[in-house]
């Protein structure tokens, strides 16, 4: 019936199976194949019953997101669902591997499902500032009841089979899905089991319909860190509708729910995201079919909050790790913060409550820097300083066997200085992590001029072993996400001299959608590790200066650009930080100003993207979208607006360029004058997503 999906019948079973790789999307010709094998089967009277089930390694993963924006082609996905729901002959989804989104909303339209133990099945397109589009909204509810279908849909998180079995998503789970699913089929007719369209059973909708609370209370546990999305609202809406809405009308309202999102900033910037991070695994410069080097153990030299976490990492990605010290003392304190983290992830359920004994188990200290001999991965994750690095790497040379990767988990320094002073500098890279490393998902991969193919896949390949988002940059100081960031560092500090205070920087830049402030930023990390880097570097910063001096280093000790009251990580206006900032200010014969919410705003984020744009004209980074990338998943930029570069095209590169020209000026700062690249783009009236369009052209 079609290329990509196919009909064939067992005795009185017709099998429809859908074969397009990968993941078996709801492509214009899956849908159509669907659709004229199942037309084709129900009017067989040799058939009696239907399997829809798909070859490779998953059932349908979902729609296929390359065809949003374009004209649509028939048939439709409803149209599809409808011909499976009212086939007068039984239809069965056999599921195994995922069946997400369009996928799940095409089971849903089978009288009955039935998958493998490792199924997983869901609605996740809130996560690409969706709702589902073909009925999913009111089919899961009076499957499964309002307050799991609220989870799945509204949270977007999928569930596995043993739980769909339990709340009657699927009826059975099988050893084989097709075989599972023929005898299933089998077991309906000998049984003639009525045939159950979800869209007529109203059962497990009754109890909230009866206490509204079930739903609200339900919604509201889902949406408390929804802050600034609209697509987990605008779903939840969609499955009330269920409760109080005729399904027919529920089904258009949740359509055009669902275009009105689609069709929204916001779902552009977050389905952008979802194509930004794929492209980011495609490393430029690296000869086709290079493979990685086997990785079998990894030492990690560091056991402190840096070090912790990535050994953490890999202990939970299952691969063996040893962590090394130069003394007991702060090996054992290491070791001891990792054993609580655990303890205490799994005293909240988010791992098994045997998963920290396993874990640690994996995890082996040691003393002294002749252990990381049988190491195929070394990660050094000292203090910040070159020559710590540079005495780390000298020593690495003598005890690191043939063939081992070499990698600093520098925020800014040099790789191919550190990468000198080593017999080996093809072996020697940058894996920067992101604090706290067992949470933050960016790993920026640094290469050096002299790192090898091979070794630069090594890297790439097991950061995403240990579910990291890998991206390749080159070297300069701070990469792309830190130079970036000190970009908009020189511009907050700036203003405490210009007329603002801590507290109102800090929350236009968290009105904007960033999790913290600069200000508050510094804190929670440290204000001395920035102090410590300064000093390195012969750079002085008078009030973040004067704060350390004071021994107010954040958090740590309850003082910082803010205070903080007893084991709270509040942070409180401080009067002594106004009285510091003020007479530093009038010591210096700075008069302040008043300074407005916009003014902070676009000297906030537009120095970023000025920056941006000369990282790209350097080459540091390959694409516009990999410096959003590391944005999202390094430094928590909204997801709503796509990542720096993005929301760049979105605001327009002339007007950005306009105002960076206007406050050079205003400020008597040169560096805010648009860089090259971001003067001739907007000379020309393009953007920074049309730059790389045209690379991947040529």
């Amino acid at each position: 019936m079609s290329e990509v999906v196919k009909l064939e019948r067992h005795d009185e079973i017709a099998i429809v199976t859908v074969d397009s790789p990968p993941v078996n999307a709801l492509s214009a010709a899956v849908r159509r194949g669907i659709h004229e094998c199942v037309k084709k089967a129900a009017a067989d009277p040799a058939v009696k019953a239907i399997v829809l089930t798909c070859a490779g390694r998953t059932f349908i993963a979902g729609a296929d997101i390359t065809e949003f924006g374009k004209p649509p082609q028939p048939p439709a996905l409803s149209e599809v669902i409808s011909e499976l729901e009212n086939s007068p002959k039984p239809t069965i989804a056999a599921i195994h591997g995922t069946a997400l989104g369009g996928g799940l909303e095409t089971a849903l339209g089978c009288h009955f499902r039935v998958a493998v133990k490792e199924a997983k099945l869901g609605l996740p397109e809130v996560k690409l500032g969706l709702l589902p589009g073909a009925g999913g909204t009111q089919r899961l509810p009076r499957a499964v009841g309002p307050e799991l279908a609220v989870k799945m849909i509204v949270g977007g998180d999928p569930i596995g089979a043993a739980e769909a079995l339990k709340h009657g998503l699927i009826e059975e789970i099988v050893e084989d899905r097709v075989q599972g699913g023929i005898a299933f089929a089998r077991k309906v007719l000998a049984e003639k089991r009525p045939l159950r369209k979800l869209r007529d059973d109203d059962s497990k909708l009754k109890a909230a319909r009866a206490d509204r609370s079930i739903f609200t209370n339900a919604v509201a546990a889902v949406t408390k860190r929804a802050r600034g999305l609209e697509a987990p609202f605008a779903a939840a809406d969609a499955v009330g509708h269920s409760l109080d809405t005729p399904f027919d009308e529920a089904l258009k309202k949740e359509r055009e729910g669902f275009l009105k999102l689609m069709n929204g900033d916001q779902s552009k910037a977050q389905r952008y995201a979802f194509f930004a991070e794929r492209e980011a695994a495609k490393v430029a410069g690296v000869p086709e079919g290079t493979k990685p080097r086997n990785v079998a153990r990894v030492a990690i030299i560091g056991a402190g909050t840096m070090g912790g976490g990535i050994a953490m990492s890999f202990a939970s990605a299952g691969i063996p790790v040893t962590l090394i010290e130069m003394s007991d003392e702060p090996l054992k304190r290491g070791l001891g913060i990792m054993q609580k983290n655990y303890e205490a992830t799994a005293a909240r359920g988010g791992i098994p409550a045997d998963a920290p004994a396993k874990r640690m188990g994996l995890i082996t200290g040691a003393v002294g820097l002749e252990n990381v001999k049988d190491a195929d991965l070394i990660i050094e994750a000292v203090f910040e300083t070159m020559a710590v690095k540079k005495d780390v790497f000298t020593k690495l040379d003598q005890f690191a066997k043939p063939g081992a990767v070499l990698a600093s988990n520098t925020s800014y320094l040099n790789i191919n200085e550190i990468a000198a002073v080593t017999k080996r500098p093809q072996d020697v890279l940058g894996m920067h992590f992101f604090s706290p490393a067992n949470v933050m998902k960016l790993c920026e991969i640094v290469r050096g001029a002299k790192t090898a193919p091979d070794a630069l896949m090594t890297a790439v390949s097991i950061a995403k072993k240990i579910a990291k988002v890998p991206v390749v940059v080159g070297v300069c100081d701070g990469f792309v996400g830190n130079r970036m960031l000190a970009a908009r560092s020189k511009q907050s500090e700036k203003f405490l001299f210009e007329g603002a205070l801590p507290q109102q920087v800090d929350a236009v830049v968290t009105k904007f959608g960033l999790p913290m402030g600069p200000f508050a930023m510094g804190d929670l990390a440290g204000l001395d590790i920035g102090w410590r880097s300064r000093k390195d570097r012969g750079i002085k910063s008078e009030i973040a200066d004067a704060l350390c001096e004071a021994g107010r280093f954040g958090q740590k000790t309850g003082k910082g650009y803010y205070k903080y009251e007893s084991g709270s990580r509040a942070p409180l206006s401080d009067p002594d930080v106004e009285k510091l900032i003020v007479d530093t200010c009038a010591r210096l014969g700075l008069k302040r100003r008043e300074i407005s919410d916009d003014e902070i705003l676009e000297r906030m984020i537009y120095p970023m993207i000025n920056e941006g744009a000369r990282i790209l004209d350097e080459g540091i980074a390959a694409r516009p979208s990999d410096i959003d990338v590391v944005w999202l998943y390094g430094y928590g930029w909204p997801i709503y607006r796509g990542g720096p570069m993005h929301y760049a095209d979105q605001v327009g590169l002339k007007h950005i360029a306009d105002r960076l020209s206007y406050y050079a000026k205003a400020t008597n700062d040169p560096s805010l004058e648009p860089a090259p690249l971001l003067k001739r783009l907007a000379s020309e009236g393009k953007t920074f997503a049309s730059l790389a369009a045209a690379k991947k052209a040529a």
